[in-house]
């Protein structure tokens, strides 16, 4: 059970449905029978012996263990060992007389044809399967309904081989990645294999994401019990991500007279807070903070951002809270699908306004920037925001005649100030027990996106992206596994 509200924490299953029975009439296993697995079990322990001996052999040679060695040695044994008990249970015998056909896709029937074999990688090295090949004479196509059980149709590799690959490719650049798949799964593994495996499975939990997405925008909203949510946050902020030419062809770059090299990827969280610590600062719940996110417009992402937060329990939660910076484009998806939500400027974000602006006024005099500054911040921290705006206006008044050139810059900050001066009453958000920084999401951008997505040399596609964030994102969130439970619930 989630320990808070909405979080989903899903083991990998028990033995019955993991090891559900593929084989149905169109297919009956072969099995190891009793004498097949007197067979392999006298074949494990004669190679199990014949390492001992080599093991002591070198001991009495050397005067010393090589314990690395030993233990490389006894893995790539075991390992063999699963090999050869795996692969009797994938030899199928021919379907029976009433399971000679299958269904088509292109609306007719396939006939079963003869018995045919696939090598794929397992958890335990290769091995092959022996299953039924059906044709079907309309279409011209053949298909093997066994493969599509074991979850290795079209594929490679097993489903445990496959969910390495997608972890290691979530954490790591593909290429880098195929050390921890050697080391640690005594497996080697092309970085292309994992770089497909992680970018399928990553579109697939994207895929899910978007059908629970599509739903809330019918109002076919996720059911959620009634709960006790005291506090409940919604942060959005943004982050560039690095693409390739061909997704930034035709958009205006950050830089003006330059082509545009990034794409926004809008990320969002969810957590909720129960408790204030001793001082009175706000405590966020352990394990209640969820992530989403994706390169898309503003509307697309307010759309997964709510649906996010109404699984969470949104409903349910007695004081709503939206935090964010001064972007516009939150605060419009914020006043959508979140009203009456309380709205608070990060403070941080606030006070680095005033920074900036110290630094235009006072370039070259240290001393002069941190007078000007100690009281502005004085003013923003005390929650007198309409003061604050008229001493910068008067500010750029002074100069229009003395310096023009930072006026405009002045007045935009007023600006600033002025349209969100009811999200900064902070004395009255911080009496009450509320978080008045980003630090969350901010953490998140680093987290979620920065430290796979924006390393150095790194350029995407869409596509490729947006993969790995709902991966990074469904890892974090601890729906992972749900991607694997699923099909076998089908």
């Amino acid at each position: 059970m989630a320990a808070f509200p909405g979080t989903r924490r899903s083991t990998a299953g028990n033995q019955r449905t993991d090891l559900r029975s593929a084989a149905s009439g169109r297919g009956r296993s072969v099995g190891p029978g009793k004498k097949t697995s007197e067979t392999i079990l006298k074949e494990v322990a004669r190679e199990a012996e014949q390492l001992l001996q080599i093991i002591f052999r070198d001991r009495e040679a050397t005067g010393r263990l090589d314990l690395d060695s030993a233990e490389t040695a006894i893995r790539a044994a075991l390992l063999h060992a699963g090999a050869a008990v795996l692969t009797p249970l994938l030899q199928f015998k021919p379907p029976d007389a009433d399971h000679l056909t299958v269904p088509c896709r292109c609306g007719h029937t396939a006939r079963y044809k003869e018995m045919r074999s696939k090598t794929f990688l397992s958890v335990v090295g290769p091995v092959q399967v022996r299953r039924p090949y059906y044709h079907c004479a309309s279409c011209s196509t053949g298909q093997h309904p066994l493969d599509c059980e074991l979850g290795i149709a079209g594929l490679e590799s097993s489903p445990g081989v496959r969910r390495m690959e997608a972890v290691v490719g979530a954490e790591m650049p593909f290429g880098p990645a195929r050390e921890p798949m050697k080391v640690l799964a005594g497996l080697e593994v092309p970085a292309k294999a994992i770089e497909r495996t992680a970018e399928a499975i990553g579109t697939a939990i994207a895929a899910r994401d978007k059908c629970e997405i599509d739903r809330a925008k019918q109002l076919v909203l996720p059911i959620v019990t009634k709960q006790n949510i005291p506090k409940m946050y919604v942060l959005m902020d943004g982050v560039q991500i690095p693409v390739v030419a061909s997704e930034a062809e035709g958009r205006t770059g950050r830089i003006e007279g330059q082509r545009a090299r990034t794409r926004e990827c809008k990320l969002g969280c969810v957590f909720t807070q129960t408790t204030v610590d001793k001082e009175g600062w706000p405590v966020r719940d352990p394990d209640s903070t969820t992530y989403v996110g994706a390169i898309e417009t503003a509307e697309e992402f307010g759309y997964r951002i709510y649906t996010e937060a109404w699984r969470r329990g949104w409903e349910w939660a007695i004081i709503k809270i939206v935090i964010a910076d001064g972007a516009v484009w939150i605060w419009n998806q914020a006043d959508l699908h979140f009203p009456g939500a309380v709205q608070i400027v990060d403070l941080y974000h606030a006070r680095q306004h005033l920074a900036e602006l110290a630094a235009l006024l006072h370039p070259h005099d240290a001393a002069a920037k941190r007078l000007w500054l100690a009281p502005m911040r004085e003013l923003l921290d005390e929650g007198k925001i309409e003061e604050l705006v008229e001493r910068l206006r008067a500010i750029a008044v002074e100069q229009a005649v003395t310096c023009p050139n930072p006026t405009n810059e002045v007045l935009t900050e007023a600006e600033y100030f002025a349209t969100n001066a009811s999200r900064m009453n902070y004395p009255d958000f911080r009496a009450r027990g509320f978080f008045v920084g980003s630090g969350v999401i901010e953490a998140g951008c680093k987290a979620i996106v920065g430290q796979r997505i924006k390393r150095s040399g790194m350029f995407w596609t869409l596509r490729g992206a947006n993969a790995i964030i709902a991966l990074r994102c469904a890892r974090h969130n601890g729906t992972f596994e749900d991607y694997w439970e699923e099909p076998r619930a089908a």
